[in-house]
């Protein structure tokens, strides 16, 4: 760099001084040229890359020009000024000290692993067994790795996505899930619909849309619910719900009579409620985000229509793309014509087997 540096200082010169035996004449229209060439390439290079000897170069002959012309180079005094401060930089930038040594990506690994498929053991008892297995790692040191792969202390590992995951696979024939979402009015009114899936078969009930849903309310839902379901009631064990306040002991008891068990999913984790969760993004997305609600009434009757749509045709992936009310041992004849219907105030077209 320091040769190319000096043979550019020296070329320089020497054109320098070339160019004193020059006339003004010739000068001048050269300039003229040169300063075409230089917009014709600035049109088609907008960020030219030049090295430190070409930087050190242009640095020393902008002081040679006025203050006018030098706004108008592909070096201007900003630029200077942030090579300048590059260097500044550069300088004093201090290598980062050794420390301690990195802990190696198989020991990392190996120690998520161990808190991800022990979800009662404390960092302690992880770091007892890395030591059975002829590896030392310091307590401090798995404590850090469990709580940046999200497994803090044990107890508050429980229950883990895998434990409850199973959970909803044993018991996904009898299970229930429950939950409140709320639409808005063209009013600005904000309403909230309490609803019951049966997750086996995604089925859904739209028990009741209100302004104010207290405690009281919702209980009442969940009675005429139960008295709907009847003898079908006898087929659930467990019914999933968040930690509301609007769902209260006297809410657990309507369905504790059936003997069905209320299962309270952790603090701010909507993702173990995912049936219920998933019902609401769809029941949005297709539905109350794409037309004007007027009032309580409407929105019910717009919901009830929704959810007689999701059960009755909305294919789902969980059932195999069949609908909640499709028989899977029947499969359907291809149709030669084909008939559309509109659903739901004409937002959801429905195609069935023309007659």
């Amino acid at each position: 760099m320091l040769v190319r540096l000096t043979y550019l200082i020296a070329t320089r010169i020497f054109a320098w001084l070339f160019l004193m035996t020059r006339s003004s004449g010739a000068k001048n229209a050269e300039i003229l040229i040169l300063r075409h060439e230089l917009a014709v390439l600035r049109r088609q290079f907008t960020t030219p890359k030049p090295g430190w000897p070409d930087r050190a170069l242009f640095a020393a002959l902008s002081r040679l020009l006025p203050r006018a012309l030098r706004e108008h180079r592909i070096v201007s005094p900003r630029t200077l000024l942030a090579w300048h401060q590059r260097l500044v930089k550069q300088k004093w930038t201090q290598s980062p000290s050794t420390g301690r040594p990195p802990l190696r990506e198989e020991i990392r690994d190996l120690i998520i692993r161990l808190g991800a498929e022990n979800p009662r053991w404390g960092f302690r008892r992880v770091h007892g067994e890395l030591r059975r297995l002829g590896l030392k790692v310091s307590p401090a040191t798995v404590r850090r790795v469990l709580r940046a792969a999200g497994l803090g202390p044990a107890p508050r590992r429980q229950p883990t996505r895998g434990e409850w995951a199973v959970f909803l696979k044993a018991q996904v024939r009898g299970l229930l899930a429950t939950d409140l979402f709320h639409v808005d009015t063209i009013s600005l009114q904000r309403l909230y619909a309490l609803f019951v899936m049966e997750v086996h078969t995604r089925t859904v009930h739209i028990l009741g849309v209100t302004a104010q849903p207290t405690a009281a309310w919702v209980t009442q839902q969940a009675r005429q619910f139960v008295w709907q379901l009847g003898e079908h009631a006898a087929e659930f064990t467990h019914l999933i719900r968040d930690r509301d306040a609007k769902f209260t002991a006297a809410f657990d008891a309507v369905f504790a009579s059936e003997d069905i068990t209320v299962t309270k999913i952790p603090p701010r984790s909507p993702n173990c409620n995912p049936h219920a969760e998933r019902f609401i993004r769809s029941a949005r997305e297709e539905c109350t985000d794409r037309v004007l609600l007027f009032g309580r009434g409407h929105a019910e009757k717009i919901l009830h229509d929704y959810a007689h749509h999701f059960n009755s045709h909305r294919p789902h992936q969980g059932r195999d793309q069949l609908a909640p009310s499709d028989n899977p041992n029947v499969t359907p004849l291809p149709a030669a014509r084909l008939k559309r219907r509109q659903a739901v105030a004409s937002l959801i077209n429905e195609y069935h087997r023309a007659s």
